[in-house]
Formats: structure tokens, C-alpha cells, sequence
């Protein structure tokens, strides 16, 4: 791959506090993208203070700071209140989907996920077309 080709790569920001799943989204979306991944929401806020990613992936249930509060602070940054999100999670309860949806989020990933499943869910949402 040319250096234009890796600069142009869209840039992906994976927040989740498991690093087997930060390792699994890093081996499923190297090829595509450039992954930064961060394992808590506050290390997410103080990197979106610096950068800003054409993507976030957000495990919602995280120490400390969990993804739906981590997402109210992100929609309050005027640099990166749009940025897509797309939640992951490993418990489905509709009162976390309502309050994400509330958020804008672009989609809801169950965990476990099929690496084709979150390679399409992902495509889909930075417009990369079907794979």
C-alpha cells in the first residue's frame, strides 16, 4: 500500500475496557482503516481532545466511565459532537438502545460479533461500500 493510499485511510477510534475485544476489532478493520484503540472512556475524551476520528466503536459497559456517559461528553464537544458512533455491546436491554438511539448513534453491534457482520456495519457507515 502507497503512503497515499494509508493517508487516506479512514481513522477509527475503539473504545472498550477488554483488550481481547480491542485486539479482535484490530484484527478484523487493520486491513481498511487505521485503528486507534483506547481502553477506557476517559482516555477516549482526552484523545478526541487532540484528534478527531471519521468513526467511534463504544463498548457501553466499561469501568469507571461507561459508553453512554463517555457519548453524552462527546456530544458535548463541539469538534467531534457528529462523529458517527456505533455501540457494542454484550447485554441487549432496550432502555440502553433508546437511551443510545437519543444520543444519535448510527448503529448497535451485540457482542459477541461476527467479523463480517462488523466489517459491513462499518462500511456501511463511512460510506466504504460493500465488502
Amino acid at each position: 500500500m502507497s503512503q497515499t493510499e494509508e493517508y487516506l485511510k479512514k481513522r477509527i477510534l475503539a473504545v472498550d475496557d477488554d483488550v481481547i475485544i480491542l485486539t479482535r476489532i484490530s484484527t478484523i478493520l487493520r486491513n481498511d482503516y487505521e485503528l486507534v484503540t483506547v481502553n477506557s472512556g476517559m482516555r477516549a475524551l482526552r484523545y478526541l481532545k487532540q484528534e478527531c476520528p471519521d468513526l467511534i466503536l463504544l463498548d457501553i459497559r466499561m469501568a469507571q466511565q461507561d459508553g453512554i456517559e463517555t457519548l453524552r461528553e462527546i456530544r458535548k464537544m463541539e469538534e467531534c459532537k457528529d462523529i458517527p458512533v456505533i455501540m457494542l455491546t454484550g447485554v441487549e436491554s432496550k432502555d440502553t438502545v433508546m437511551e443510545s438511539a437519543k444520543l444519535g448513534i448510527c448503529d448497535y453491534v451485540l457482542k459477541p460479533f461476527s467479523s463480517n457482520e462488523l466489517l459491513k456495519r462499518v462500511n456501511r457507515v463511512l460510506g466504504q461500500g460493500e465488502e
